[in-house]
């Protein structure tokens, strides 16, 4: 149900984006106290960014969550940034952040919804 989305205008390589992937759902699933398996991680490349005036290395991501605890928005702001910064060497300062919590009966998976 977790479902991180990475888009960036940083050039990334197959291996890159794999690691990426694999290190990204493992913190969003602790970050959330969910189950891995239901956490979904998708990566992609937007040449066409720009931010604060210049096309330097930014990203954009989008965390959405049945129940997100909007009271650790902050901590997860802080673990995200932190993850773009190791991963993709991203400064936080441009990397933007998107959080929504999703209603069960609007969040579909396996035929039926949550």
């Amino acid at each position: 149900m977790p479902l991180l989305r990475i888009t960036t205008n940083r050039t990334v390589d197959d291996e890159q984006v794999k690691e990426l992937l694999k290190i990204a759902s493992a913190t969003v699933a602790e970050m959330l106290g969910k189950p891995e398996r239901y956490v979904m991680v998708d990566f992609v490349y937007n040449p066409h960014m720009i931010f604060s005036g210049n096309s330097a290395n930014t990203a954009y991501l989008e965390l959405k969550s049945i129940g997100l605890p909007v009271d650790r928005t902050g901590d997860f702001s802080k673990l995200l940034c932190l993850l773009m910064q190791k991963q993709l060497q991203i400064s936080e300062e441009r990397v933007y952040i998107e959080f929504s919590s999703a209603e069960r009966h609007l969040w579909g998976w396996n035929s039926a919804t949550f």
